[in-house]
């Protein structure tokens, strides 16, 4: 019988000041929401022949008992989360197993994992990850303990595909050497890296998980760098005990296709996760998150379509390029026939950007790492290569390295060269241009700074308004992103201009609409719709958005702040002049009856007015 899944390794400061023992000693526990017979199991223990003595509490919660060589205590903690501890491992399977021998309860029954009828909910996913986070918060902080995490769901979600998979090709009348066949997987999973030889690991666990993950990746080049970026080897910053519960802790349920309520929760559960390390983190939350409505209204705007070419090359965690892909798949084209490029400076958000994408089903994609700016990755023949879409949330006043920008080898600053402090923002957007094809479209994220600084970032948009290639930008709330609060923009690029837009652009303030919350506002799905409806439409709407023609945009010197286009002020409130006299007459008269009504009675007092 096998206890991994039941038995969790702790100290007795994570059981916490409940914990009666007296000293720092590693504790093993059973709680009952791991084990389907905890209370009948607890009444065995109390009542076992092996009790020795019973200790008395002050804290009726707590029960503390000698065994002959063992110590137990049985309690509760918070919300009636009950528990055994005993720091004797070995006594504790003992009597486990006795236990179970003398009451017949069968292997299956043993822990609360999901039956073989129930399907794993979104909810549970959510709840399930995030839970997982907490066996290693204390000891690490949010932007390390999120990377032990997101591998070993990785490698379960894996393990529990390719074991799908064999099981599937088995079915369908191969051999189960036929079904282990590398060629047969999207990804293969060597036999010494499968996860049974990971879940019972509780010594050298750091050690284990980088050699599963390294054999992994050699087995699958795609994965490079995904699951390698990490070392867990270091039992200091990494110790045995909370990578060996974090293991038990995915034990149970399975993360199948099959086991699934529905085969596209795991990917927003993985988004789930991945917003809430975000949130932890604030500013670095930023760096590989960008909220899903602001990419909903990013992906809205540009519309992309079956067979385009579609970019991020500042991808983050590769939301741009998953949100793209659904919109396409929910407006009946093939999400197959789409090439996904993107390009990544930080070598864990591009582990991430790959885990995403594959835990969200995406197998074709190509995703390279290096900095844009100075080394960008996505070239092709000395050239970089050109696509449908691009879309992108780069980091914002960033300095660069701007020297031997003027003789760039893919001519893509050739509006201007940005200073190097602070202002690497238009190298980031010149470069979007330069990615696009000549029917191409972009959707950039951008501090409104680039709007109306000036310098050499006046020449820069000067060159852009004036070569036609701004074709819109939406004012955004402020507080937005994670770890800055400072209102953002959306800046739209296309090459490909439809007549009626050109030399035009259509500014929309969109900065008043949305959902305020307690650390971060967000846009509402009536927020997004009415910022795509008004791009659309290509109308002046009163205090909302604006045409621009050549001559507005040079009268206002090529600054592009929209509220020097659109009225954001608030409407004053009309008067009814009519109205207001009749309402000022029927006052006076009612002011004369008052004043005669004082007038009579102070008469009858005897009081002369």
């Amino acid at each position: 019988m096998k206890f991994s899944g039941i038995i969790e390794k702790m100290s007795a400061k994570d059981i916490g000041k409940k914990a009666v023992f007296g000293d720092e000693k590693e504790q093993y526990l059973i709680a009952d929401d791991k084990f389907n017979e905890f209370k009948k199991f607890k009444d065995y223990l109390i009542k076992s022949s092996e009790i020795k003595k019973q200790v008395e509490t002050k804290n009726d919660n707590f029960a503390f008992y000698i065994l002959d060589k063992a110590q137990f205590q049985i309690g509760k903690l918070k919300d009636d989360y009950a528990y055994i501890a005993t720091p004797d491992r070995k006594t504790l399977e003992d009597l486990l197993q006795r236990f179970l021998d003398e009451s017949g309860i069968t292997e299956t029954e043993i822990s609360k994992g999901f039956k073989q009828n129930e399907k794993v909910t979104l909810e549970f996913l959510k709840q399930h990850l995030w839970k997982a986070a907490d066996i290693l918060r204390g000891s690490l902080d949010a932007s390390e303990y999120r990377q032990p995490v997101m591998t070993i769901l990785f490698l379960k979600r894996l393990n529990d595909r390719f074991e799908e998979n064999v099981e599937s090709l088995v079915k369908k009348g191969k051999s189960e050497k036929e079904a282990n066949q590398e060629f047969r997987h999207d990804f293969y999973i060597p036999s010494e890296a499968r996860w049974e030889k990971l879940s019972s690991v509780r010594s050298k666990v750091g050690e284990k998980i980088d050699h599963l993950c390294k054999l992994i990746e050699e087995a699958n080049p795609k994965l490079s760098g995904v699951l390698t970026n990490t070392k867990y080897s270091d039992p200091r910053k990494y110790p045995d005990d909370r990578l060996a519960n974090l293991i038990s802790h995915f034990n149970s349920p399975r993360l199948r296709n099959s086991d699934l309520e529905k085969e596209d929760i795991f990917g927003d559960a993985y988004e789930y996760l991945l917003e809430q390390f975000a949130d932890a983190t604030k500013k670095k939350g930023g760096e590989f998150f960008t909220p899903r409505e602001v990419v909903k209204l990013l992906v809205n705007i540009v519309d992309p379509k079956e067979g385009m070419k579609i970019c991020d090359p500042t991808c983050g965690s590769g939301g741009m390029l998953i949100v793209s892909r659904r919109y396409v798949e929910k407006h009946g084209g093939n999400p197959q026939n789409l090439v996904l490029d993107g390009q990544e400076s930080n070598y864990g958000n591009l582990a991430m950007c790959k885990m995403n994408m594959v835990l969200h089903g995406i197998t074709d994609f190509t995703i390279e790492f290096g900095d844009t700016l100075s080394d960008p990755k996505l070239v092709e023949g000395g050239k970089l290569k050109t696509y449908d879409r691009v879309l992108a949330n780069f980091p914002f006043s960033m300095d660069w390295d701007n020297k031997g920008a003027e003789k760039d080898p893919y001519n893509r600053f050739r509006f201007g060269v940005p200073p190097a402090q602070d202002k690497a923002d238009f190298a980031f957007i010149q470069h979007m241009f330069s990615q696009l094809n000549q029917k191409g479209q972009a959707a950039i994220i951008c501090s409104q700074g680039v709007l109306f600084r000036g310098n050499e970032e006046v020449k820069i948009r000067e060159g852009m308004i004036k070569e036609d290639v701004i074709e819109g930008i939406v004012a955004l709330p402020e507080k937005l992103f994670f770890g800055t609060g400072i209102p953002a923009c959306v800046l739209i690029l296309n090459k490909n201009k439809p007549e009626k837009r050109k030399n035009k652009i259509i500014f929309i303030y969109a900065a008043k609409d949305y959902l305020e919350g307690k650390n971060r506002n967000k846009l509402r799905d009536e927020d997004i719709e009415k910022i795509v409806k008004a791009f659309k439409e290509y109308k002046d709407i009163d205090r909302y958005c604006h045409i621009a023609d050549l001559e507005e945009l040079k009268e206002n010197e090529f600054n592009l702040n929209v509220p020097r286009y659109v009225d954001i002020s608030e409407p004053e409130e009309e008067i009814d002049i009519q109205k207001t006299i009749d309402e000022i007459k029927k006052l006076e008269k009612e002011r004369e009856e008052i004043e005669a009504k004082v007038r009579e009675d102070l008469k009858e007092l005897g009081i002369k007015v």
